[in-house]
C-alpha cells in the first residue's frame, strides 16, 4: 500500500472529522472533549511505524502504510503487543472522560498513562491553569510519554507504580488498567467533589503470558467524594489489560470478584464504602476495607 501525503491543513480537517465521529460513537455531546480530540495528534503517541491494530477476535494485524491519517480511526493501536498494552479505543475514552467531568484549572492524576495520548487530551481539558500528573510504571512507555509531552508545560510524566499516586490532593483521577480494588491514594487524595473513573476487572485465568492478562469481567465505575462519603455509579462494561506491580489482583480477590460479577447487579450500586463496616446484605461486593453498596453515600 503506498503512503499517501496529506498537508498539515488536510490532517487538521481529518482530525476534526475523527473527533466528531468519536464523540458521536461515545454518545456524548461534550464540545470540550470533541475539541480536545480534534487538536491532539494521535500519531505522535503510537511509536514508530509499522503500526499494529487489534483484531476484533484477538491478536493484531499490521498496517501496511505509515500514513498518519490511519491513526484517526476508532481502533486499538498496539504499544506493547506482547503484553497486550494498547493505545485504547478513542470512543471508550471519550465516554469515560465525559464521566470524569474535568474542568479548566483541575489537577488530574492519569494512572497508567502509556505513551501519553490521553494525558494530552486531559491536558487540553484542564487548560494552562491546570495540571496533569501522567503516571506510568513501564520505563519504556514513560520515556516515550516524556518525549511526546515535552512541549506541554501542564503535564508531568512520572515513572512509578500507580498504586502510590497521586501524592497530593487532586480534583480527578483517571485509571487506564483493570484493577481488583482501588489503591488507597485514589480514594484518600480525592478533594471534596473530586471524581475517580476506574475499570474494575477480573483477569482471565490460564491465559499465556504473551498478549497480557485482560479482564474476563470488567466494569467502568465513577466514584465521587461527597460531604458524607463516596457516591459510586456503574458506567458500563469495560475490558482493560489488568494491573501489574502493587495492584496485581490476588487469587482470593479474583475468586470473590468473579462470583460478584456472575451474580450480577453491579449496575445498581450507589456508594463506595472505605474503611467502614459494610451493612449486611446491602453490598454488591465487600473487599478488604472497602465495599460497593446499593445504598446512597
Amino acid at each position: 500500500m503506498p503512503t499517501a501525503m496529506f498537508t498539515a491543513e488536510e490532517l487538521a480537517l481529518i482530525r476534526r472529522a475523527y473527533a466528531h465521529q468519536v464523540v458521536a460513537t461515545a454518545a456524548t455531546a461534550s464540545p470540550r472533549i470533541e475539541a480536545a480530540f480534534a487538536v491532539v495528534p494521535r500519531e505522535k503517541f503510537l511509536g514508530a511505524p509499522p503500526w499494529q491494530i487489534a483484531n476484533l477476535g484477538g491478536g493484531y494485524r499490521p498496517l501496511l502504510s505509515s500514513d498518519p491519517v490511519l491513526a484517526y480511526q476508532d481502533a486499538l493501536f498496539a504499544l506493547q503487543p506482547d503484553r497486550g498494552v494498547n493505545n485504547g479505543s478513542p470512543s471508550l475514552h471519550a465516554r469515560l472522560l465525559t464521566e470524569l467531568d474535568v474542568q479548566i484549572g483541575d489537577r488530574v492524576a492519569h494512572i497508567g498513562a502509556g505513551t501519553g495520548y490521553y494525558s494530552a487530551i486531559l491536558a487540553e481539558l484542564v487548560g494552562a491553569t491546570g495540571h496533569v500528573h501522567a503516571v506510568e510504571m513501564d520505563p519504556n512507555l514513560a520515556g516515550q510519554a516524556q518525549a511526546a509531552l515535552v512541549d506541554r508545560a501542564n503535564v508531568s510524566v512520572i515513572a512509578a507504580d500507580g498504586n502510590q499516586w497521586p501524592q497530593q490532593e487532586v480534583d480527578a483521577i483517571y485509571v487506564n488498567f483493570g484493577v481488583g480494588r482501588p489503591a488507597a491514594p485514589w480514594i484518600e487524595r480525592l478533594r471534596p467533589g473530586g471524581r475517580l473513573v476506574l475499570p474494575l476487572g477480573v483477569p482471565r485465568q490460564g491465559r499465556p503470558a504473551p498478549g497480557g492478562r485482560h479482564a474476563a469481567h470488567g466494569a467502568a465505575l465513577r466514584i465521587e467524594r461527597g460531604a458524607t462519603g463516596f457516591a459510586a455509579r456503574w458506567i458500563g462494561n469495560a475490558y482493560f489489560v489488568c494491573a501489574e506491580g502493587g495492584l496485581t489482583t490476588d487469587e482470593n480477590e479474583v475468586d470473590k470478584l468473579t462470583a460478584a460479577f456472575k451474580r450480577g447487579g453491579i449496575e445498581f450500586i450507589k456508594s463506595l464504602l472505605w474503611k467502614t463496616e459494610p451493612p449486611i446484605g446491602r453490598c454488591w461486593y465487600v473487599g478488604d476495607q472497602w465495599a460497593l453498596c446499593y445504598d446512597g453515600a
